[in-house]
């Protein structure tokens, strides 16, 4: 082809948690890669900032993603010890909430299908146990042992890093404009000009939609916002990390979640229901949202009072949203030249490591062993 800009093997299109991972494992296999995103990662624009992310293997949300968790799990130790820092914690996960939740008979669900180690304690025992928390007396509080949280940004940094040690290039700032096939390979159009490629990785996060061009496939973005709490200096000591666990309450008033505080940091509490849609990405309002502060100030006032203070730091993250919730991860139906990984719904950041594995084997394969049927974009039809 005349008149590019560049080519490789395989684009990736999307420099966060997925397209970094992507780019690494793409690499790692000795093919050419170049990566392509708006804006230099790690950014704050999309879904793979703010600090920290959940991790956790007991998944309510379906017992199927489990197996998927386990290769996560590995995969994050594996790119630990090749980027030579610390990506994930396992401090322990408390998730409070009534028995006969979704959240909490999920959770139970797939422990007892996967043989997961978790503990189920009662809101009395619960409280005795990690002093701070304050519940109803006909919750219950399931504690994962091996649940924590992932360091998202240095997470995107280490995938890159892996990926240009093997060889990708990074192409940023470039806006990318569309795709189209030609031939057996694929033209990207950008505003730096046009790049080709044998295979595309699409893993734009929430500029995924038009990308993806499936109209069975509707995706809508949602923005939440993530809050940081300075705790008065004598609850400091109980709520840091290696004292307190990860967090979760689900409550008639929503989900929400948490951190300890991180290295001296604050804690940091987020709503994990709601959201406002967002029209644009770009245009998105990322200042704070009185309410929605409202919500989380009066969740910790009630269920972590200890955690309460001012609020030190804030950000705006986004949710890409699926039709029911799950990812979208697969091969797209009209163009199988083209891995799709999106959708991720607020619950994708810890699956980064092993989606890149699986967009690896769909891009260089075609197919892939990991099970990922119950996530593939033909389920919706179209």
């Amino acid at each position: 082809m005349t008149g590019l800009v560049g080519s490789a093997d395989v684009i990736v299109i999307g420099g966060g948690g997925m397209g970094s991972a992507a780019a690494a494992e793409i690499s790692r296999r000795g093919r050419s890669v170049i990566l392509l995103d708006r804006f230099p990662p790690p950014h704050d624009r999309g879904s793979s900032h703010g600090e920290s992310r959940l991790i956790r293997l007991a998944y309510f949300e379906h017992p199927d993603y489990v197996p998927l968790l386990h290769e996560a799990y590995r995969l994050w130790r594996r790119l630990e010890a090749d980027a030579g820092r610390a990506l994930l914690t396992e401090s322990g996960l408390v998730l409070c909430g009534p028995p006969d939740g979704e959240a909490v008979r999920g959770t139970l669900h797939a422990a007892a299908v996967h043989g997961l180690e978790v503990e189920c304690l009662d809101a009395a025992t619960g409280m005795a146990r990690h002093p701070g928390l304050r519940l109803p007396a006909d919750w219950v509080v399931v504690h994962e042992p091996r649940g924590g949280w992932l360091r998202v940004e240095d997470c995107v940094r280490a995938g890159l890093d892996i990926a240009v040690r093997y060889g990708a290039r990074l192409e940023t700032p470039v806006t990318v404009r569309g795709w189209s096939p030609a031939g057996s390979a694929f033209v990207v159009d950008t505003d730096r000009g046009r790049y080709a490629a044998e295979r595309l990785v699409i893993a734009a996060g929430p500029w995924a939609g038009p990308l993806i061009d499936l109209p069975a496939l509707p995706l809508v973005v949602l923005r939440k916002g993530l809050f940081w709490f300075q705790p008065a200096v004598e609850h400091r000591g109980a709520l840091a990390a290696g004292a307190f666990p990860c967090f979760a309450f689900d409550t008639p008033a929503g989900f929400y979640y948490g951190f300890p505080a991180i290295e001296g940091g604050a804690v940091k509490v987020a709503e994990h229901s709601g959201g406002t849609v967002v029209t644009d990405p770009l245009t998105v309002d990322r200042g704070i949202d009185a309410g929605e502060l409202a919500r989380v100030t009066g969740i910790l006032a009630v269920h972590l009072p200890a955690a309460s203070g001012p609020v030190v730091a804030a950000a705006t993250c986004l949710y890409t949203m699926s039709p029911d919730g799950h990812f979208i991860l697969g091969l797209h139906p009209r163009h199988p030249g083209v891995a799709l990984a999106a959708g991720f719904s607020g619950h994708g950041f810890k699956f980064a490591s092993v989606v890149g594995a699986i967009l690896a084997d769909l891009a260089l394969g075609g197919a892939t062993d990991l099970p990922i049927g119950f996530l593939s974009p033909e389920r919706f039809g179209g």
